[in-house]
């Protein structure tokens, strides 16, 4: 009898380790609802933006090429490596300057005031503010963002100018040199040419002296050179001051935006 208990007990043990190491059942899929897709808010597109090119005439002798050289003054202080071989070579250039260059820069501008042979001052802003009448961000920098602030930044830059003894600017070139078209015709109205570039000399004088130079003394004939003169501890200057006297070596003839016939698009000079 006692065997018979031990071994149903036995029986009994086994059947329940059978079942606690079983897996348990599958439970039946929970079947949910298909999630409603929700469609994000389109954004308003941002307004075209141009960077208008500009030509200058050419020379009409095989061999002989005319390029214009323009530098931006945007803040910060005179670029001696630039200035000096400007001067020193007598190589004539257009210079665009922001009222707060002038600001703080006197010395820099007595040299332009006292070689008006050389330099021709135009407007760059009051701010350096891009001139564009739509809220943007280019390049980080917001834009006026309104016909009313694209006024000031033009005519902010000339009242600057005309205070600092120079003549009434005749050309207009906008921070980061995009604009839209509205603006465009906004400045137009105001009785300014628009200035774009052919040829990108400094990438806004972030780029190394050695790309700098090869750009700029690749320019052709009928080029107008972009670069910057605000920027002395920047590599990009050297890079400039060496091109300039690249091209010298070419027998370029340098000349400014006043002194000779030009053809910008987007309607930025006619």
């Amino acid at each position: 009898m006692n065997r018979i208990l031990l071994v149903s007990a036995l029986l009994i043990a086994s059947a329940s380790i059978v079942s606690a190491a079983a897996p348990p059942p599958e439970e039946a899929p929970v079947v949910t609802a298909p999630s409603k897709v929700v469609q994000a808010p389109k954004m308003a597109a941002g307004p075209k933006l141009v960077e208008p090119h500009l030509r200058i005439a050419r020379s009409g002798i095989k061999g002989h090429a005319r390029v214009a050289l323009t530098f931006d003054a945007c803040m910060g202080q005179a670029d001696d490596r630039i200035l000096s071989v400007l001067v020193q070579e007598r190589i004539p250039a257009t210079i665009f300057v922001t009222a707060r260059w002038l600001k703080h820069n006197p010395q820099a501008l007595q040299v332009f005031l006292e070689n008006p042979d050389l330099f021709e001052l135009e407007n760059h802003g009051q701010n350096h503010v891009p001139a564009v009448d739509k809220p943007v961000s280019i390049y980080g920098i917001a834009s006026a963002g309104s016909p009313e602030a694209v006024r000031q930044e033009v005519q902010g830059g000339a009242d600057a100018m005309l205070a600092a003894g120079i003549a009434p600017p005749h050309w207009f070139r906008g921070s980061t040199a995009k604009y839209d078209l509205s603006a465009i015709a906004q400045i137009r109205d105001m009785g300014y040419r628009i200035a774009g570039y052919s040829v990108n000399g400094d990438g806004g004088s972030l780029l190394g002296a050695a790309v700098t130079e090869k750009r700029i003394a690749s320019a052709k004939d009928g080029d107008v050179v972009i670069s910057h003169i605000n920027q002395p501890t920047h590599a990009a200057g050297e890079g400039v001051a060496k091109a300039i006297v690249d091209l010298m070596a070419k027998g370029v003839e340098f000349v400014r935006l006043q002194d000779v016939e030009d053809t910008g698009d987007d309607r930025t000079t006619q």
